[in-house]
């Protein structure tokens, strides 16, 4: 279970284990750039860009899931992202939460 809020309704907190993340870094291809800027030409969405920060917050949300399994975390609370560029073109995505072990109350 993972939730943005601190608290999980229906279920107690019983451990706190701390922060688990989950980091990609990523970039189009050179392709992708072009037919990126042929979609800002005519504006609108850009198709092309949205399916790369989607697969890239998914990865990221996989890893700090992953992460949360290992450190033998149920849940995550205060769940959120981060993006920045690291250089020109390229972009890390940051999915963070606190892991927990919960209950049903």
């Amino acid at each position: 279970m993972v939730t943005t809020a601190f608290t999980l309704d229906g279920y107690r907190i019983t451990r706190n284990i701390g922060v688990v993340r989950g980091i990609t870094v990523r970039s189009r291809s050179i392709i992708g750039n072009i037919g990126a800027a042929f979609q800002i030409l005519f504006g609108g969405n850009i198709s092309l860009l949205q399916q790369l920060c989607e697969r890239a917050r998914g990865e990221a949300f996989a890893l700090m899931m992953q992460h949360a399994q290992e450190v033998g975390a149920n849940a995550i609370v205060g769940m959120r992202y981060d993006a920045n560029e690291v250089m020109s073109g390229v972009t890390e995505v940051l999915a963070y939460g606190t892991a927990v072990v919960v209950e049903k109350i």
